[in-house]
């Protein structure tokens, strides 16, 4: 019997159905499940299941990852839930090797309640380092190479807008930053002296001219799928001895943007100067010789240098985004202090 705590997705009945959609499952049926590990994110509860079968069951899935709403956050991040059964259950197909299989999700209207049953990929793959080491120069190649790859599926895609995704207008633009705006300046009270008179300019200059700036966003042009959350964590690189490829996951934020918004979220946030130096010239070379091998034309070299640079301009941001929603200062501080420094390295200041 089904344990309370689980959804009605996991019955026995209901997994063989979604395994038989899926293509894994022939003859045989799933006879028992049972809970092999649970734990809680920030906002989802994942479950990995252990599955039994009667009869044939070659090449059918020994366990399965579920991943559903966290109780404290049903309703209040429903969205997020809305948001990432669409990407598996409609972008996800296009993406062969990419990113975790998915066998069902669904979002429930009323409640607000969803989950994802998805491939279970804990003992072929694992996380380059544990949060917040950066990982290793192979491994960030790895994982910059498949975020190009999954860039290059949807580059300039004609469904972009209609089928797949959905574009931010001039008037949503202005009131994101209209809020933004609002939440710099509580930002910057609780700061006082910690922020600088400098960083307080830019900040400043980055809401004035932030109609003008977001016009490379709306061009339409040389944009994509972009993740929204492309830490080095999110992507799962094969385990020692494991013929496999990267694969990417948790897509709650994914949408259309500017390409290089993964990549300065990636580097400049997330890395400390000397290992951004040392990596970021390496990294986005590899990242524009992939686009290239994957059919992407007319976007140059410097052209991806320039938008990097836009990207990175644009991350000084998320920290107090970060702020706005309780972050621990551990999270905020430390990505407001290496995005900082990055912008000062590569003259961002200069796009205003």
């Amino acid at each position: 019997m089904t344990p309370p705590q689980l959804p009605a997705v996991v019955e026995p009945a209901r997994l063989t159905a979604a395994l038989r959609r899926g293509g894994v499952l022939d003859a045989g049926a799933v006879r028992e499940v049972k809970v092999l590990h649970q734990r809680d994110t920030v906002v989802s509860h994942i479950i990995r299941l252990g599955l039994r079968y009667v009869g044939e069951s070659a090449g059918a899935p020994q366990s399965l990852i579920l991943k559903m709403a966290h109780a404290a956050f049903a309703g209040t991040l429903a969205d997020r839930g809305r948001h990432e059964v669409t990407f598996y259950t409609q972008l996800a197909p296009n993406m062969p090797g990419l990113v975790p299989r998915c066998f069902d999700g669904y979002f429930d209207e009323g409640s607000g309640a969803w989950h994802l049953l998805l491939e279970d990929l804990t003992d072929s793959h694992e996380v380059a380092t544990v949060p917040t080491l950066p990982p290793s120069r192979d491994q960030a190649v790895a994982i910059v190479t498949t975020l190009a790859c999954m860039h290059a599926v949807w580059w300039d895609h004609a469904g972009l807008g209609e089928t797949v995704g959905t574009w931010a207008s001039t008037e949503d633009i202005a009131t994101r930053m209209e809020t933004f705006a609002g939440h710099y300046d509580r930002f910057a009270d609780q700061l006082g002296d910690r922020l600088s008179e400098e960083r307080r300019i830019l900040y400043r200059r980055l809401i004035e001219q932030s109609a003008r700036l977001s016009q490379r966003y709306q061009s339409r042009r040389h944009v994509t799928i972009v993740h929204g959350d492309a830490h080095t964590w999110n992507f799962l690189l094969p385990r020692a001895g494991v013929a496999d490829t990267v694969r990417i996951f948790d897509f709650d934020l994914w949408g259309i943007n500017v390409p290089t918004s993964d990549l300065g979220y990636m580097i400049a946030l997330q890395w400390y100067p000397e290992r951004r130096q040392a990596l970021e010239r390496v990294l986005l070379n590899r990242y524009h010789e992939t686009l290239l091998a994957h059919g992407v034309t007319g976007y140059t070299r410097g052209a991806l240098d320039q938008d990097y640079r836009w990207s990175v301009l644009w991350q000084i941001t998320k920290p107090v985004w970060q702020w706005s929603i309780n972050l621990p200062p551990g999270i905020w501080w430390n990505n407001l202090e290496r995005v900082m420094m990055a912008v000062e390295d590569l003259g961002c200041e200069e796009l205003l």
